[in-house]
Order: structure tokens, then sequence, then C-alpha cells
């Protein structure tokens, strides 16, 4: 039997060591996690912990498109083995990019490579877990389809993981490397594969990749949101008409993303691609190889514009494989995947304007626009017209197209920041992005202007996308409610100096902007 000494010793050994254990306990409950590691598909990561969002970055969705891969449909990612550190940021995929270090056309200014196919993910991670069928928005970034990149300040998605939202940006190729045709890329590839828009392949891979990875995450496979601003809005548009993205998201939300364009066939697109290889030193002839071994540098510089279409955005080509119709054609006959759409435009997208975008208007345009002085260069009323004609009309209208698909929402973005106020026409094109992710304090020479009144419009918009992403019903707080979008009805919802429902905004405008389109819109 032990002696009294002895077992008093070990009594306060084994007390010792429990408050140890106590105090360990208790510093680890009050310390947040600082990591949280996720397992998909190809292997683990390890990602960042911010308050209560996990934060991905750099994550693989495909296998890099260099060599053979250039110019050919998203393979698979390839496995890797151990912990991958998913902390940083990767390159955005190729374009120009100013050497003064101001961001270019996409708001983009950083290091680039063709490997280049990657996901960033923000997650709720409250008390250090992950949520159970959140749902998930897939953001889809803008920039012509020549420049941008998924790793913004302006489109971190903090904010929405805060409020119980995966967001999930997506890496796609651009410029001549994601969208382009040639004779030799047609003759090479299968009898079935889909030629020419590369970068909408990818946006389709990375919406496969989610649906079957975003568990991991806590995320809900069957409550998907694709959205994207301007060319990125155009390309959900594109998503909506393309049959290969059928069942992989069940919302759609465009922002400034126009709506109409003309088909660009394949016939057009390959001839476009070969006087492009030819300005670049190829013959006309160009062989697969040969097109392939072309410096990047010398693709970038051409700027991607092989589509001949106007105001130099990319447009995806119909090339019978992927695309069997335009966007404009999907809409118009009823093709559209019938998914709730919320969409909308800015009041001053004419900040996009450049001289060749000057309007002789029409008889029934000049009518329409009477009241706006065609005096400076451009004027009011070419302002007027670009904003309507690009933005404004085709939203409505591909909003009514929509309204029985199953809903749709229309919206009409004019608030202006209270330090631009009296210095800009209006809200330009993309000024709504940091409201809807609420993201104005991480925007560099942005966050010391903004006031109360600026973040109180943040909370509003951010809170309509938020309701739209988890029931498919734009409830927004501290706002009147948002009615769906009928032609009939002709309502919208006005985020302003005063934000509530508009009817008829602007008729007389768009319906004679919308009558010019009608070799566009097949007469409808």
């Amino acid at each position: 039997m032990a002696r009294p000494s002895t077992t008093r010793a070990v009594l306060a050994a084994l007390l010792a060591a429990s408050t140890v254990f106590a105090a360990a306990a208790t510093r680890a409950a009050a310390d947040p996690p600082t990591q949280a590691i996720a397992e998909v598909e190809t292997g683990r990561l390890a990602g960042e912990v911010l308050g209560t969002v996990a934060i991905y970055k750099n994550v693989p969705f495909a296998a890099p498109p260099l060599g053979a891969l250039r110019w050919a449909p998203p393979h698979p990612a390839k496995s890797w083995t151990g912990m991958r550190d998913a902390t940083a940021y990767g390159p955005a995929c190729p374009q120009t990019i100013n050497a003064d270090g101001r961001p270019n056309a996409g708001g983009y200014v950083g290091p680039t490579s063709e490997d280049c196919l990657s996901l960033n993910i923000f997650a709720p991670f409250p008390a250090g877990v992950f949520p159970r069928k959140a749902p998930v928005m897939v953001w889809i970034y803008g920039g012509g389809n020549t420049a941008g990149a998924n790793s913004l300040p302006s489109t971190d998605g903090r904010a929405f993981a805060r409020d119980g939202v995966i967001v999930v940006e997506v890496g796609y190729r651009i410029g001549a490397l994601g969208f382009f045709a040639h004779p030799a890329l047609t003759r090479a590839a299968g009898p079935h594969e889909p030629l020419v828009s590369y970068g909408i392949m990818d946006q389709i891979a990375a919406l496969k990749w989610v649906r079957r990875n975003i568990a991991a995450f806590g995320g809900d496979a069957n409550n998907v949101t694709v959205f994207g601003e301007s060319a990125g809005g155009a390309d959900v548009l594109t998503l909506m008409a393309a049959p290969s993205a059928r069942g992989l998201f069940q919302k759609a939300a465009v922002e400034s993303g126009g709506g109409w364009s003309a088909p660009v066939t394949l016939d057009g697109a390959e001839a476009a691609g070969r006087s492009t290889a030819v300005q670049l030193g190829l013959p006309d002839d160009a062989t697969l190889d040969q097109l392939r071994a072309l410096p990047v540098e010398a693709l970038v510089r051409v700027g991607g514009r092989v589509d001949l279409g106007p105001r130099a955005r990319i447009e995806p080509v119909i090339d019978g494989r992927l695309l069997a119709e335009s966007t404009t054609q999907a809409f118009a006959r009823g093709h559209a995947a019938r998914v709730p759409l919320l969409i909308g435009s800015n009041s001053y997208e004419a900040s996009l304007m450049t001289s060749s975008d000057l309007f002789n208007l029409p008889n029934g345009l000049a009518v329409a626009y009477a009241g706006y002085p065609p005096n400076g260069s451009p004027s009011p009323r070419d302002q007027a017209v670009f904003t309507d004609s690009v933005m404004g009309a085709p939203a409505r209208w591909i909003a009514g197209k929509a309204s029985n698909r199953p809903r749709s929402w229309l919206y009409y973005f004019s608030y202006v920041r209270v330090v631009r106020r009296g210095r800009i026409p209006g809200a330009n094109h993309a000024s709504e992005i940091p409201y809807v992710f609420d993201t104005q304090g991480l925007v560099p020479n942005y966050s010391a202007e903004i006031t109360d009144e600026d973040r109180a419009m943040a909370r509003v918009v951010h809170s309509c996308w938020v309701a739209f992403a988890k029931r498919g019903v734009p409830a927004c707080a501290a706002a009147p409610p948002w009615p769906a979008y009928s032609r009939a009805a002709d309502q919208l919802m006005e985020f302003g100096l005063s934000t509530g429902v508009r009817t008829h905004f602007r008729t007389p405008q768009l319906d004679v902007v919308q009558a010019t389109q009608a070799a566009v819109l097949g007469g409808r």
C-alpha cells in the first residue's frame, strides 16, 4: 500500500496536470483557428481563416492549358500528395498589364500565366466548422473577355460568407487564348468537340467542379447561383443558352451584361483567326503546331479581338457544338435555361464610351432622344443612347423574356457615392460591384472616402443578392418589396438616392431602342 505522503504527491501532480490541460483547453477555445482543412477530389487543401470565414485560393479545377492543351477543352486537374497550401492567389490568365502599376481595363494588376484555371472559395466557418447545405454563388468576372481576374479586392467574397453564402470565383481563359478559331483547330478537333469559346468551356468546367466538390466546404450543389458583371454578365447569359451548362446552376444574376448580339459564325471566326495568325507571322495555312508555338506575349499583344464584333468585346461563337445559337436567339426562341434571373444596368454605362461609339441617330431614335442636345463629344444625347441601347434596353428585354421562366427581377443602379456626386453624370459601369459584394472597405484608394450613407446603400444592395442566392427572391433589407418583372407592369427596382420601385421607367426611349434592333432580335 502506498504511503500517505506518496499518495498526496500523486494527487497533487494529477491536479496540476489537469489545471494545465484546462488552461490549454481554455486558450484553444479562446483562440479561433487560423487554418481550415478541406479535402476535394484532387487532394487536401489548407486554407486561411479570417474571423468566421474560411478562404481557399488558387485551387485548380482543370489542368493548366499549356502546350497541346492550348486551345483545347479543359482537361481534369491532376491530384497532388500531401497538403496543398491555399492561402495565396494564383496568377491571372494572360492579358495586357500596365507598366505603371495602374489597373488595366479589367481592374487587374499583377502576375499572369497560362496556368490560371483555378478557383477562390470563401466559405462560412463559424466556430471552426463548415455549415450544412449553404447556398453557393459562382462569380464570373468582367473585362471584355480580354482582361480581368478572380482576385480583385472589390469582389472579395468575405461579406457573402459572413452572411451564410459560399462564393466561388472562377479563373477562365480570355483574349486570343480563350476565344480563338482557326481551320487548323477545327480540323484537329473530334467530331463533337466544342470549338472557339474556350473561356466559356472553362466556366462550365468550374461549375461541374463545384457540383462535385462544394459539399467539402459545406455547400449545397443544388442551390448554385451563377453571377457576373459586364462580359462576365454576358457570359452568364451565354451559360443560360449553352445546353451543356444545364442543371449546373439553379439561379442567375447579370450586372450590366447587355443581352443583344448578332450571331458570330464559325466561318467568320475562323477567317478572323486566320488573319490574326498571319498578322503574327504565320502562313495563311498555318498548322496546329505552328499556332501552339506562338509566344503568349504575341497573343496578348493582339488583344484577342478576333470576333469582328462591335466595341471589341469578344462574343462566343456559334460552333454548332458548344453553342447552337446566340444568347439573343436563345432568349427570343424560348430556349434559355429556365431559372430565376436577376438582371439590370447602371445609369452611366456611357463611362465605357469611346469616340467610335458616337451615334448618328435614325429618325425613331432622334425623336425619342430629342431632349438630349447633341453638343460636345460625346454629347449627353450620345451618352443616353449608349447607356440605353448597350445595357438598359437589352436588360429589360431579357427580363421580359425570362419573366415566366420562372421569374425575373429588373434593377437600375443610379447611386453615386457621396464624394463623387456632381463630378460624374451617374453610376458608371461596374460601380455597383462594391455594393453587391459589400467590399467598399477593401478597395484601395476608395475605403477612406466612403461615408455612412455609402455603407448603408451597400447593406441594402448586398442583402438583395444574399436573399436571391438563398431563396431565389431578392428580398432586400430596408427597402420596399421588389416585384418580379412582367412586360405589362414594367416595374424595376432603382438603387439610388431614393431607392424604390419604378413603373414604366424610360419606356419611350427603351421601346424605340428595342424597335431599332428588330434585325438582331429576329423581329421580336
